[in-house]
Order: C-alpha cells, then structure tokens, then sequence
C-alpha cells in the first residue's frame, strides 16, 4: 500500500454529497485495484456549514484544509440561504477557503469528448476537437480588492469595489500560464481592457515581461469583449487563455458551455509552489450546486470524477491513473450512457449512481 495521501473532502450544498460519493466510489476502486492509500476526512462548508456552526467555513475546516495535500469540493449554495446578509452567505466560504489557501491559479478546461459533439448548441465543425485550457488569476482583482461596499454619498446610495492587481500578483499567475502552455502548444493568449483600464494595462505588460523568459511561447492579447466573442465564433483559434479573476470568472464559463454542459467540467485551483515542490490545492467541478435537482439521484456525477482525475495528476503526480479515469469517462459516453444535462436522442438516461457505476466498470476493462 502506497503512502496515504490525505484529502479532505468538502461535499458542500445541494448536489455536492450525491456527486462526491461516486469519487469515494472510485477511491475504494483504487484502493483495492491500485494499492492507492486515501486517508479522507469530510468537512462542512456553504450552506451546510451555516446550518451547523452559522459560518461557511470555520476555523476547524480550514485548518483541516491546510494539512491536506489535496481539497475536494462539491458545490455550495443554494435559494435557501439567499436572504443572508452578505458577509456569512455561502460563498463566501469558497472566497475564503480560496483566499487562506493561497490558491491563485484557476485551471479550468474546456474540452469537448468526441461523443458529445452533438450536446453543443454551436456546430460540429466549430467545436469538435475543441481544448482549452483557461487560467484564471484567483485571489486578487475585484473580488478582493478594497476599499469596497455600500454606503450613502450626498443622500445617495452608491455600491463600490476596487480592482486592484500588484505586478508580483501578475508575474506568478503568468507564469504558470507560460509553464502550461510550454506543455501543450507553445501558445498563450492574454485577455485584459487595457485600452480602458489601468489595472490591466500593469497586467499586459507584465505578461510581456515574463514572456521573455519564454521565447518558444506565440503570446497574443486580446481584449476581453473581443475574447468573448471569438470564444464563440471560433474558439479553437486558442490554446491556453490567462486572465483576471473576474474576466476569468465570466469566460471560463462560456468557454465551459460550449462543450455542451457545466456538468462534464472540472476545474483546478492551485497555489505556490513549496521548497518541495508542493502546491496546496483544491479540485472542484464547474456546476453549481443545482438545488432544483438534489436528492434526487439524477446529477451528472463526471465533472467531480474529472476534477478528481485533476488532483491526481497535479497533486499527486499520479498521471498515469488520472488518464485511465479520463479514459474511463470517454468510454462511457462513447458507450452512449447519459444524465439529463448532457441527454442526445437515442441515448440511455441513467442516474447519478448508475454513471459512477459504469465508470467503474470501465476502469475494470482498463485496469
């Protein structure tokens, strides 16, 4: 049995515990097929947390996080916790978790499987083949930056927030892009406002920089109404995209629908590197915690096996095993076997618990 690698398991709200057990489904796969030992524990965050301790996220559960090589989380959030006051709502529990942790790097993919070409709402031609991979800076910009709020200026209710971004904040965020694309297709575009905003006219040339240090890299930037435009009249045109939290936030998301559904994605936050080598981190799908579905077995559980298939190429230098998840993935929706999101004509629908079990069966054929 392999060292224990310890993870900490954040199921959250709504559809996150359905999902997340089919990754401990896979955990005990590998445990018993592949010698990997788990140590898990289980934390609260989001709305649960709030139920529980009136906090989305306590001290315990972040300590819990710092210790772990690796964070999963399901999703958090929920209608029921929407007439909080701002400052506990469940959200701000992943800012936080994100925050604390040092996670600047948000790795979130868009890759289109062959088999569900036809779950887009573009055309073949413009999607089949699609993968990018879209790095969002996660813990600065205008989510973070200060000062912010509400207040009353001359009898008037205004709203604020500042964005703000320090050329170290650009610099380690560039260069993780640099690393990735020196790893796919030596191509980098950057997505910014500089012809409005000062903040990124810092972060362009800052990316210029850095992109001396890498002269294999073909470094392009593009303005972000421009970016989001060519995401959908032709995005195969990128490669890796690196952006602010807030632009990321916006076209990682549309990026995302292309391939047809917010439940097949995964996504990676990272934060700096250790003297070892190490990285905290934490591994999440892209879909929210659909709320209107929950309970009711019938989630697409593949965006959380992805984001798993991450942890174990990132965190646990484990790429080998990730690709047979990943494979195992394809094989399935080859195999014609769909949730309700990503459903096609002539295809088997199947439950939640029904999909994480094919995955399996899957990796049995390939293990």
């Amino acid at each position: 049995m392999s060292t224990p690698k310890k993870v900490l398991m954040l199921p959250g709200d709504g559809i996150g515990p359905e999902v997340m057990r089919q990754v401990q489904r896979v955990m005990d796969w590998m445990t018993k097929k592949r010698g990997v030992n788990f140590d898990v524990t289980e934390g609260l965050i989001g709305g649960a947390s709030i139920d529980a301790h009136n906090n989305p996220l306590t001290d315990e559960t972040l300590a819990m996080a710092m210790e772990a090589d690796a964070v999963l989380l399901g999703a958090v959030g929920g209608p029921k916790w929407d007439n909080l006051p701002f400052d506990i709502k469940p959200e701000r529990g992943l800012l936080k978790i994100r925050k604390e942790m040092g996670l600047f790097a948000n790795l979130r993919p868009a890759l289109v499987f062959d088999a569900l070409v036809g779950a887009s709402t573009l055309k073949e031609e413009v999607v089949k083949g699609l993968d990018i991979m879209i790095l969002r800076e996660l813990t600065g910009g205008i989510y973070f930056g200060q000062p912010r709020g509400i207040e009353e200026r001359d009898g008037v209710r205004v709203g604020f927030n500042t964005l703000i971004y320090s050329e170290p904040e650009v610099e380690r965020i560039a260069r993780v892009a640099f690393d990735m694309a020196m790893k796919r297709n030596k191509r980098l575009c950057s997505v910014d406002k500089a012809n409005v905003l000062e903040s990124t006219v810092l972060w362009r040339e800052v990316v210029e920089r850095v992109a001396k240090d890498f002269p294999e890299v073909e470094v392009s930037h593009m303005y972000v109404d421009n970016a989001a435009m060519q995401l959908v009249r032709n995005p195969k045109q990128f490669d890796v995209m690196v952006t602010t939290n807030m632009f990321g936030d916006i076209l990682s998301d549309c990026a995302a629908m292309l391939t047809g559904s917010l439940g097949m994605l995964p996504s990676a936050s990272l934060g700096a590197a250790d003297a070892n080598g190490k990285r905290r981190a934490l591994y999440e799908p892209v879909h929210g915690s659909a709320p209107d579905i929950a309970g009711q077995d019938i989630a697409n559980p593949l965006a959380t096996l992805l984001s798993f298939a991450m942890m174990l190429r990132y965190s646990f230098d484990m790429g080998d095993d990730a690709t047979m998840i990943e494979t195992a993935v394809q094989n399935v929706l080859k195999g014609g076997l769909r949730t309700g999101d990503i459903m096609q004509p002539g295809m088997a629908r199947v439950s939640t618990s029904v999909m994480g079990e094919s995955v399996i069966s899957e990796l049995n054929k390939i293990a």
